[in-house]
This record gives structure tokens, C-alpha cells and sequence, in this order.
């Protein structure tokens, strides 16, 4: 079982704690560190965030949110081996060709050791910050995706649909990962599910706990045969709040997940000390 951390760049108030974390992760064998991403944190929203019960995410407008694939950067020239990933960045608020362009650099100068993880966004508020319309938002995340891929290619890029007029040229360096780095879609509605089967290498699951994955697993895999995709050719990365699961590691084993990621804040206590407890219970 891959083990990853998340988030390395939220609530940090000193760079060196980031550093010290990713440092002491590598060391105890932790797979990967991930990254959450706001561009901004609203004082006030009427949004609701899909993934708790009050429909608020847990971040006040004054939580430091270190841009994502800054933060990774630094990580990379920090470290050797422990992959990195975003967990995820919200791509239909995002310049594609720009973040394409981030991204291949990122992963070419760490030795390919980058995980993409994209998802649609919710934050409305967050959208009209950015500029940029919030409908059709999963249009224009499937729509980037397509659009990136051509420009990690090496090819010459020709795109043009209702959001992007691409044409004549390229884009280099390439990533060190080909065709390109993991992409892991994030979300939980159908629709989520068929942007996994359409465009995703893999599916990174917002889960709670054990139950609601196992919950969302069957219907992930049905969608995804609809769409004419193998389920198996599917990774799954889901979260895992250690302190409460104890013991489940060989739960989730068996539902077929890949990439186990814990909430630094569900390590609880000292979390460099949890971290060393994490990896000698995966370790058996």
C-alpha cells in the first residue's frame, strides 16, 4: 500500500515546518505528500462545500493556503525519492496552458516524481475572484484536460472548442513522466465518476471514512464500465484518518485501493512520532 500526507501547505506558518515534515516523511518511507489548493478563502460564501455535513470547509479566510505547485517545487529540491501530488487543484479555474506548462516543469525537474490531481471546483465566490465563469465548469475541466494532454505531447498543438482557440505551436519541456504524470479526478457525483473513466488515470476519493468509499466504489466501477472503461485500469486513492482507523489498513486493501493519504491533522499528538507509528503499522 502507497502512503501519502496531506496537506503539506495549508496552516503552515514557516517554510522550514513544510520542509521539516517532507524531510522526516521520506525518511519513514511515506510514498507522497499532497497539497490542497484555494486561491483565495472567501470571509463569507453561500457556496456549499460538498464534503462535511455543514457545508463549510474547514479554513477561516486568514488560513495560509501556500500555492500548490510552489510549495511542491520547493519540496522537490529538498528532497529525492517521495513523489508529490496535488489533492487537488481546482483546473476549470485554472489557465490550461499555463498549468500545463507548470506542471511538465515541475515534473521534469524532479525526475518525474508528480501526481496531478485535478477536480472541478465548488467555490463559486472563488470563481469570480479568479475571473472566471463557474458554469460549465465540468465542460471546461474535460475540455483541459483534452487540451493538456496535447500539449504534453510533443506535438504541434491544434485545439479549438467553446473555451480554448490552440493552434501552431509547442510546448517543451515535456514532463519526465510519458505520456504524462498520474491524473487523479477528484469528486463524487456521476458525472465525477464519468470524467474518471473519460480522462482520469485513477480516482483520489474525498471519502471520510472506510464505509462511505465502500459506499461509492460499486458505483464508480459501474459508471465506469458504461463509459467502455476497464474498472481495474482504474487506480484508487482514498483518505485514510488514522487515528480513528487503526487496524483498517487490510479493510481498504481489499476494496482494491492503491494510495492511502492521511490528514496530517488525523495524525494527532506529535506528527512526526505519528508518522513513524503510520509506517510501521503498513509496514506489518
Amino acid at each position: 500500500m502507497k502512503i501519502g500526507l496531506i496537506p503539506v501547505n495549508v496552516g503552515f506558518s514557516r517554510p522550514e515546518e513544510i520542509l521539516a515534515i517532507a524531510k522526516h516523511a521520506e525518511r519513514a518511507g511515506v510514498e507522497s505528500l499532497f497539497t490542497f489548493e484555494h486561491v483565495v478563502v472567501p470571509v463569507d460564501y453561500t457556496s456549499r462545500y460538498p464534503y462535511h455535513p455543514s457545508g463549510k470547509m474547514g479554513a477561516e479566510a486568514e488560513m495560509p493556503f501556500v500555492d500548490p505547485l510552489i510549495t511542491l517545487s520547493f519540496i522537490a529540491a529538498h528532497t529525492e525519492t517521495i513523489r508529490m501530488g496535488t489533492g487537488v487543484n481546482i483546473l476549470a479555474q485554472s489557465n490550461p496552458v499555463l498549468l500545463a506548462k507548470q506542471i511538465a516543469s515541475l515534473d521534469f525537474m524532479s525526475g518525474g516524481r508528480f501526481i496531478f490531481g485535478a477536480g472541478i471546483g465548488w467555490l463559486k465566490e472563488e470563481f469570480r475572484a479568479m475571473g472566471v465563469p463557474f458554469e460549465r465548469r465540468g465542460a471546461r475541466f474535460e475540455d483541459a484536460l483534452v487540451a493538456m494532454k496535447k500539449i504534453w505531447s510533443g506535438d504541434v498543438v491544434e485545439h479549438q472548442s467553446d473555451f480554448l482557440d490552440l493552434t501552431g505551436f509547442k510546448a517543451y519541456p515535456l514532463p519526465a513522466q510519458r505520456p504524462h504524470p498520474p491524473i487523479l479526478i477528484g469528486g463524487t457525483s456521476d458525472a465525477a465518476f464519468r470524467r474518471v473513466a473519460r480522462h482520469g488515470d485513477g480516482w483520489i476519493a474525498p471519502n471520510r471514512e472506510l464505509d462511505s468509499l465502500s459506499e461509492m466504489l460499486p458505483r464508480l466501477r459501474k459508471i465506469a464500465i458504461e463509459e467502455g472503461r476497464d474498472p481495474s485500469t482504474i487506480s484508487v486513492t482514498a483518505m485514510w484518518p488514522y487515528a480513528k482507523e487503526k487496524g483498517e489498513l487490510e479493510k481498504y486493501r481489499a476494496l482494491g485501493v492503491e494510495r492511502l493519504i492521511t490528514p496530517l491533522t488525523a495524525l494527532g499528538g506529535d506528527p512526526m512520532a505519528a508518522i513513524d507509528e503510520l509506517m510501521s503499522e503498513v509496514r506489518g
